[in-house]
Parts: structure tokens; sequence; C-alpha cells
């Protein structure tokens, strides 16, 4: 009985190994031909180059057993092919995904197998329990071993064909120099709380759909765009509720850009259009889902120092809203503008231990364009050529001059200021912590910012305007603190966050900044989040958010119960 245990074993290990020596060869050839492909953080994928000849590669599994195979740029190997088609991709994915349905099957032959004998050793009374058992190295050990053998194998060939896949996609997303990706992304909200007349209670299912592509014409200049899903009339949202009828929702450019890198000085980059942010930034002013236009300029140098190792000057110039005058003699056109700077800095603190640090100014001008468009329902907005904004939750004290109709009784917006102007001082700072425990890295963030021209604008209003709330010079402050555990690079993987959100009402301009929160300013909320990798593409995750309105000498106590909004997310990224 023991030969046969032994002889099954020997049987299955050396088809396994027949097997898994086949898999391996087709790897290490397609590897020969096809060059890796890298995915960063983002949406976007960037091709990483091959390895230098120089290097020697050693299979895992060898092709002969007897005998490991090295290769190197000595070695005599026939010419590869200038690369694989799409089909002969196919085929090798076809091919390993054979192979590993093989592998599985003889590992259910090979339990089977160990079950047979395990019964009929136990009929012939040698088993537990007699007083002459077969040592367990003679009856189970071997089959053990070989299913482990398989086991393992079997996880190598699900590594060599995710791999393959990865190559299979990349060959997609790329068409010449152009290069696409993007997500989509289903949301279930329910909302909870808030004004005591319920405003806020609501149940809604939500979708983002978006697509980029980028090209890289040469080595100092590339471009790209990408269309989004959401509201025409929301720049920091690119949700959409799944409401009106079922009728088709809308798909817009949510970015459009070129940038220019001269091979004479690599230290300037230059962009245009309308583009991601080229500095750092939290959700407290700035939303992420804003993608902000005109143009920016970056000076990155890299410093061989024991601790500062490089450091960026950011300038950008951006145009909001182009508004019209309306005196009699003066209807030219001028601009809604904000220009900005920030000094950026990266510290490596020991081995594990990076701290980036950051301060900016942003510097609003003429404003007040942005308080009219919040507040109109009528034709003053489009007289100046403005759309209306999404205005829920913006707590800013505002200052509006409304005219009625003495015939029809309707009445008209006229003018709408803030009561503050906005110059905002924005530091941050973020540590990055490796543990030693790969998947559970550490990032702390913090960002502290306040107005240094809250109310300022008062003495500009009307005596006929009308405040929504007073405006106090004191109340110009905003606090961000954040904290996550753990990453979302591969499958399995988990991240925790939590993050504590304090903004007064004249801290920041409250159109623009975290989609989110509810107000907008003269609010603290308390986030958490939950992240799960259900698959490489695919993520799980879970938001809390929970706050009330500010209690300062401006603001009376709130009346309303505690405003909670939970945000159940499945996000697939391609």
């Amino acid at each position: 009985m023991r030969e046969i245990v032994m002889r099954g074993t020997s049987v299955g290990r050396l088809l396994a190994i027949r097997r898994i020596g086949k898999v391996a060869a087709s790897v290490i050839l397609a590897a020969l031909s096809i060059p890796a492909q890298g995915e960063d953080a983002g949406a976007r994928k960037a091709p990483v180059s091959q390895p230098p000849a120089s290097k020697e590669l050693k299979t895992e599994t060898p092709l002969n057993a007897d005998q490991p195979v090295t290769l190197n740029a000595n070695t005599s190997l026939p010419s590869p092919p200038a690369g694989p088609t799409l089909e002969q991709i196919m085929q090798l994915l076809q091919a390993q995904g054979q192979e590993l349905a093989a592998l599985r099957a003889a590992l259910r032959d090979q339990w089977e197998l160990t079950a047979k004998l395990e019964a009929k050793l136990n009929l012939a009374g040698i088993g537990p329990g007699v007083s002459e058992p077969v040592p367990a190295a003679q009856t189970i050990t071997p089959s053990s071993a070989a299913q482990g053998n398989i086991v393992q194998r079997i996880a190598k060939v699900e590594v060599d064909l995710e791999n393959s896949q990865k190559i299979w996609e990349s060959k997609l997303k790329n068409f010449g120099p152009f290069v696409f990706s993007g997500d989509f992304r289903l949301r279930a909200e329910p909302t909870f709380g808030g004004p005591i007349d319920q405003s806020q209670d609501r149940f809604r299912e939500r979708f983002r759909l978006r697509f980029n592509v980028e090209a890289k014409l040469n080595d100092q200049l590339k471009g790209g765009f990408s269309l989004a899903s959401g509201d025409l009339n929301n720049p920091i949202s690119t949700n959409q509720s799944a409401n009106q009828y079922d009728t088709r929702k809308p798909i817009a450019i949510d970015r459009a850009y070129a940038t220019y890198n001269p091979s004479w000085f690599r230290p300037l980059t230059l962009t245009g259009g309308k583009f991601v942010y080229p500095w750092f930034n939290t959700e407290l002013v700035w939303d992420k889902d804003l993608n902000p236009e005109g143009a920016g300029e970056t000076l990155a140098f890299n410093v061989k120092t024991p601790v500062l190792k490089k450091f960026s000057v950011v300038g950008f110039q951006l145009p909001f809203a182009e508004n019209k005058r309306t005196a009699a003699n003066d209807k030219s056109l001028y601009n809604t503008m904000v220009y900005g700077e920030q000094l950026q800095t990266f510290w490596q603190l020991g081995s594990r231990v990076k701290l980036s640090a950051y301060t900016g100014y942003y510097d609003w001008k003429y404003a007040d364009s942005v308080a009219l468009s919040l507040v109109t329902a009528n034709s003053a907005s489009p007289n100046d050529g403005l759309l209306a904004l999404r205005g829920t939750g913006v707590q800013n004290s505002v200052a509006t001059v409304t005219v009625t109709n003495g015939t029809t009784g309707a009445k008209t917006i006229t003018s709408a200021q803030f009561a503050s102007k906005f110059g905002i001082l924005d530091s941050l700072a973020q540590f990055d912590i490796r543990t030693p425990y790969e998947r559970w890295p550490i990032t702390l963030v913090g960002d502290f910012t306040q107005n240094t021209k809250a109310c300022e604008n008062v003495p500009n209003i009307s005596v006929a305007a009308v405040f929504s709330a007073p405006c106090d010079p004191h109340a110009r402050h905003g606090y961000w603190l954040e904290g996550r555990v753990g990453r979302t690079d591969r499958k399995g993987d988990w991240q925790f966050g939590y993050t504590r959100i304090v903004i007064e009402r004249e801290a920041v301009v409250g159109a623009f900044n975290y989609s989110e929160i509810f107000p907008s300013s003269n609010v603290e909320i308390h986030r958490s989040e939950v992240l799960y990798q259900l698959f490489r593409n695919v993520t799980l995750q879970l938001n809390a958010l929970f706050g009330r309105p500010l209690v300062t000498a401006g603001s009376p106590p709130p009346v309303q119960p505690l405003w909670e909004r939970l945000q159940f997310d499945v996000t697939y990224k391609f």
C-alpha cells in the first residue's frame, strides 16, 4: 500500500513539473518580446522601460530540472520577434488558462487519491485507533507534499497570468502616442439630519464616469483631454444623480491641456488650458474634482543634501469669469482672477519617514461675480455672461440688493457682493511613514489656512444691501487634519482613514471647496473612510461624514440635529 501512495505522488509531481516547465518557458519567451508596463496611482498608465541587457535574468522555474538556466547579455539566443500582436497575446492567455485548469484538475485528482487510499487503509484495519498504526510519513505526508507543490505552482501560474493580462491591457490602451484610461464609480448615498426643515434628508444613487486621453508628442511636449459626467453648472463634482426621469446625462470636457518641458531647461514646466492642479492642496480650499483653467508654471530643482531632497516654486494665473461693466460710458470686459504661488519642499527624515511641506497664497480679484452667480435666479447673471453656480450650503457672508417691480411685484436681485475679500494663506505638511509591514504605510496630512482679507469688502457695499449673515473678521481660519493607514495597490489591500475638518465662515470661498460637506463653511466635520481592494482594478469604499455648524459670536447655537452622510462606493479603473 505504501508503494501505491508513493507511486501516485511521484507521477503527479512529474506531470506537474512538466506542465509548469511549459508554462514557464512560454512566460519567459513572452517577457523577452514584450516590454513591461507600469501603472501609477491614478487612472493613467505610463510605460516603464525594460531592464538593461547587462542584468542577468534567472528563470524561477528552470527549463531543465537538473540545471538552472541563466540568461545574460552573452547568451546566444534566437532573436525575439519585433513584438507580439494582440492575437498572439490572446493565444498566450488562453494557453496559460488551460494550463491553470489542468493543474487544478491534477490537484483535485491528488485529493481524491489521498481520500481513497486512506479509506482502504481504514478498511484493512490499519488506521487511527489500532495497535499498529502506519506512520504519518508513510501515508499522508507524501500526498500532502504533492498537494502543496501543486498549490504553489498554481499560485505562480496565476501570477504569470495576471502579468500577461496587464501587458494585454496596456497594449489595448496604447494607440500610437495616445494612452487611454479612466474610471467608473457607482455610489449609494443616504443623507440624514441637518436643518430642522429636513431639507437635506434624501437618498441618492449616483455615478461618475471619466475618460482620459494623453499623448506624448516628444520629450518636451505632451497634452491631453478628459471627459466626465456631472452637472455642467457644478465645477466641484463629477457625480451624476439618477434622476430626471431616465433622461440622458451630460458628458462634458473636464480637462484639455498642453504641457511644455523644454530640453534646454529641464527644471521648467509650463502648462496651459484646463488642467489638474499644479500645486498641492487638500479639499479645505479646493475640491479635488475642480480642474482650474488658465496657466501654470513650475520650477523644480533636485538638491543633494542629507535631508532636503527637492524644492519647487509654482505659479498660476486662473481666470474664473469674464464680467461686463455696466456704466453708460464703460461697458468693457474684465476677469475674475486668482493669482497664486506655492513653495514646495521635500525632505527625507531617516530611512522610513518623508516630509513634504508647502506654503501657498491665493489672491482673488473681483470675487463678487462668484457671489452674484450663487444667489441669482433671474436675468441679472446672464447679463454678465455668467452661469448660476451650485449654491447649496454656501455660508459666506453675502450682501444682496433686491428691486421689486411696482406693477407685477416680482423681485429681482440686482447686486450681490461678498462681505470679505479673499487673500488666502495656505500652509500644509504631509508625512509618509514606511512601516515594517509593506501593506500598512502611514500618511499624515495637516492643512491650516487663513483669509488675510476677511470682511475687507464691507466698506464697498451699499447701505441698501441685506447681509445673509454678519461678517466677523475673526472667523477667517480653517483646519484639516487627516490620517491614513494601509494602501489600495493590490488585491486584498485595506486602507483606513479619518479626517477632522473645521472651516470658519470667511476662511475660504465656499463655492469651490470640498463638495461633500454641508454647509461649505462655518462648519465642523468628522470623516471616516474604509477602502478594500476587491480586485486589482476594483475598489470598495465606505465614507461616513458627520458635522454641524460652528457656534461663534456671529453664529447662534445650532438648533439643528447632527448632519450625517454615508457613501457606499464601487470604483472600477480601466
